[in-house]
């Protein structure tokens, strides 16, 4: 019996994991592809943004959302019943692909491959693992050095656990490609300087390629066979050492309002981002005297914005955006800044 090969893909908020599933659903021809999203908010944004690829071997009813928040904290509960359902259909897909939320751990969902259940029908192809250029050179996922041993030296009991830098290096330790997206954003030498670092932290075997929008070939991406839930002690996470994963870390939540005028809600929106340190905004806007409803993502305060689809007859039009960020985000500040 031919086992469904399974890819994961990771990486951190705003990474470009959704450009990347997309652009596979559309250069992946010969595939029957199903697409199994998670996300991080109590709004989904990705499977949205995923309907309507173009492919005609994707349908709709191909591309599966779980909204729970994280996958790797539900394996049992929602995971697994809906990959069952994936390869029990009749017409079951050729491949499948794993989006998982920017929080989300790889190795829980890798294990999940080695039950009983699922193990003689899938496999884990690959674990696919995206890094924004931009935020990585920025130091979005590391200490301060020197800032660090500052602190230890005035007051050795304060925590210095950098939940961002724990989430990134578990997807990386997971890897068995590491794909640096949005490299057009940083300069060459500086992207020479993150190779040489991101080569430094990965196993033996682990190819780093680099993209820009996602844009990766199918060869490249799908076929790598790597059997990973067979290796999973050499797939080190420092979430085995507390013996639990959660994102009590992060904070998220929904800001609704009616329509916003674009240019001026775009320059209040980066400047809530930066008053308040927002690791990630991804929505739907409506703007005003116009059909179309507008995507707007933000990774930091670098914002992308561009119109996806008219309006449905008796849809809602208004504004709705997922905020995340770091614990102890100011809620009710934010959302009046946004004019929520």
């Amino acid at each position: 019996m031919r086992r469904i090969p399974a890819t994961i893909v990771t990486g951190f908020l705003g990474a470009g994991k959704t450009s990347l599933v997309r652009h596979l659903i559309g250069a992946a021809t010969g595939y029957r592809l199903a697409i199994i999203v998670n996300e991080f908010g109590e709004l989904g944004i990705d499977r949205e943004l995923l309907i309507g690829c173009g492919d005609e071997t994707c349908d709709d009813d191909d591309i599966v959302e779980l909204a729970n928040g994280c996958l790797c904290c539900t394996v049992a509960d929602d995971f697994l019943p809906t990959l069952t359902k994936l390869i029990e259909r009749p017409a079951p897909p050729d491949h499948i692909l794993i989006e998982t939320s920017g929080l989300a751990l790889p190795k829980p969902l890798v294990q999940a491959f080695a039950w009983p259940e699922i193990r003689t029908a899938t496999t884990v192809d690959g674990v696919l693992t995206v890094i924004d250029a931009a935020a990585l050179a920025a130091g979005r996922f590391a200490d301060d050095p020197a800032a660090v041993a500052a602190q230890r030296a005035a007051d050795p009991s304060v925590d210095h656990d950098n939940p961002l830098e724990e989430v990134f290096g578990d997807q990386l330790a997971c890897a068995d490609l590491v794909i640096l997206n949005k490299t057009d954003l940083v300069a060459p030498d500086e992207l020479a300087r993150l190779k040489t670092e991101i080569a430094a932290r990965l196993r033996p075997g682990v190819r780093l390629v680099e993209t820009r929008d996602g844009k990766i070939a199918p060869s490249v991406a799908l076929g790598l066979d790597a059997a990973a839930e067979d290796d999973l002690a050499a797939r080190p996470s420092i979430h085995e050492l507390e013996g639990e994963h959660d994102h009590d870390d992060f904070d998220s939540f929904v800001v609704t309002c009616g329509p916003v005028e674009g240019d001026a809600f775009r320059d209040r929106l980066a400047a809530t981002i930066r008053a308040h340190d927002i690791l990630r905004v991804k929505g739907f806007v409506a703007l005003p005297g116009r059909d179309r409803r507008q995507i707007v993502q933000a990774v930091g305060d670098r914002i992308q914005h561009y119109f996806d689809r008219p309006w449905e007859s008796g849809e809602p039009r208004a504004t709705r955006l997922v905020v995340i960020g770091k614990k102890g985000l100011d809620r009710s500040a934010i959302i009046a800044e946004l004019g929520g």
